[in-house]
């Protein structure tokens, strides 16, 4: 059987970031658990170099961007953690390599609250004020973790992208524009972002490390098995990177009342029929919390499915977890099927119906059709449903 090759040491590009120079030339003398740990990052790296060896991605995208002098970076709205991280860790990226270009980074409104905005203030995510009338000014726009077809697409009509990274499927072809990077097998868009970085051998440092951790983290949250390739490359490479302290921060971020509140609506609406669980959260809720409270409901042993909607605007939004072999963003399909948009990935999905007057009447009818639209879909029987959690007005004390 064939011996595998040794790593090369010199040309491991996270190699620097983890010692803070060459073990080779220095002759840093490493115990065998460090040994290990620079063996398994160095790995990454030349896994993905030699994945990338016929397919340049980030070397395309700087010859693209050679000429352009002003360039906006931006992502969709409401970002959560994987949006602001790929997008911060894109424009260090793109500053570093491209000199003589105005590098900007802008989100259309706002990032939101609760775990997204405990996650910006963390990182000292700076943006400049997002403008429609100004994104003429610009002679590239990047367009990450979301296309141009999506509802969240911050781009108006006409403006086309000069580049799209994503990981989410999108019904149809990709999009049209001159760089199209969407891999569907991936993850986090933060992971293909760490792949442009280990393609052009460059550096990554702690505190950014630990963002892009946290955010394939947290966008893998709920969706057991999906990690790609890519993804678990990155996740073992950021963790010997990330800044531990700075890491724990954002996992133990303080949260506002109002997360609290939306655990405690979720379990309380918590319903289940069988292998679904469906529950709706009553309040104004930030617009992360829907998927945060279905991953957290999907790790409920006796069910494979979780459906949770709210009240976001002039919206009913959702999100949808599996951890079944049935595609999440087939059956959010059928859910929205003539109401409202929808799509995502093999386990977890979301969409949004737009309301008509929004009255609790409509809303209810609405979330009727979609609980029996579920059950169709996975051929679960309309019995009784079983609360989750006991009312506990009827627990005799």
């Amino acid at each position: 059987m064939p011996q595998p090759s040794p790593v090369d040491f010199k040309n491991a590009p996270t190699l620097r970031g983890l010692l803070g120079s060459d073990p080779v030339k220095s002759g840093t003398k490493m115990t065998a658990f460090v040994e290990s740990c620079v063996e398994t990052a160095a790995g990454s790296a030349v896994a993905i170099e030699r994945v990338h060896r016929h397919h340049p991605r980030a070397q395309r995208l700087l010859r693209l961007l050679a000429d352009k002098k002003n360039i906006l970076i931006t992502t969709h709205q409401f970002p959560d953690p994987d949006a602001l991280a790929s997008s911060m860790a894109m424009a260090r990226l793109l500053r570093i390599k491209l000199k003589d270009a105005n590098v900007s980074l802008s989100v259309k409104g706002s990032i939101g609250t609760g775990y997204n905005a405990a996650f910006a203030q963390q990182n000292d995510f700076r943006t400049i004020p997002w403008d429609d009338r100004k994104l003429s000014q610009y002679d590239a726009i990047l367009l990450l973790d979301v296309q141009p077809p999506f509802s969240f697409n911050p781009l108006p009509e006409g403006i086309v992208p000069t580049a799209v990274i994503d990981h989410h499927r999108a019904r149809g072809r990709k999009p049209a524009c001159p760089f199209c990077d969407v891999r569907t097998d991936v993850g986090a868009t933060s992971s293909i972002v760490f792949s442009y970085y280990m393609e052009l051998e460059v550096d990554i440092p702690p505190d950014l490390a630990a963002a892009l951790l946290f955010a394939i983290e947290t966008d893998l949250a709920g969706a057991a098995g999906t990690p790609g390739e890519l993804d678990n490359m990155a996740l073992s490479s950021l963790t010997l990177l990330a800044d531990p302290r700075k890491l724990y921060r954002m996992r133990y971020a303080e949260l506002p009342q109002n997360v609290y509140l939306a655990y405690a609506e979720g379990l309380d609406n918590a319903v289940f029929y069988d292998k679904a669980l469906i529950s709706h959260l009553d309040g104004q809720v930030s617009p992360e919390m829907t998927a945060i409270i279905a991953d957290f409901l999907l790790r409920f042993d006796a069910v494979d499915w979780v459906l949770v909607t709210a009240i976001r605007g002039q919206n009913l939004t959702m999100s949808l977890r599996t951890s079944s072999k049935i595609s999440a963003a087939d059956v959010m399909r059928r859910l929205v099927r003539h109401l409202g948009e929808g799509g995502g990935h093999k386990t977890k999905a979301g969409g949004a119906i737009p309301l008509q007057s929004g009255s609790e009447a409509e809303v209810q009818r609405l979330r009727t059709t979609l609980k029996n639209r579920l059950l169709r879909a996975l051929k679960i029987p309309a019995t009784k449903a079983q609360r989750l959690v006991a009312d506990p007005r009827s627990v005799q004390t």
